[in-house]
């Protein structure tokens, strides 16, 4: 499911406040900047740093 374009204009990531990608296919808000990684759920970012998992910077 795709994320509404105004809302991913205003996403960041709320540890380091970097721009965040949506990956469609594996359900995930990624953080260019610090690379963690937040799940979206029935098609809500879930922007919590408590849920985010780490991955490597893109």
């Amino acid at each position: 499911m795709a994320i509404d374009e105004r809302l991913m204009d205003i996403l960041v990531c709320p540890s380091c406040h970097g721009r965040v990608e949506h990956k469609e296919r594996r359900n995930l808000m990624v953080c260019a900047s610090c690379g963690l990684r937040y799940p979206v759920r029935d098609g809500i970012p879930v922007m919590l740093v408590e849920e985010a998992t780490q991955g490597r910077p893109s």
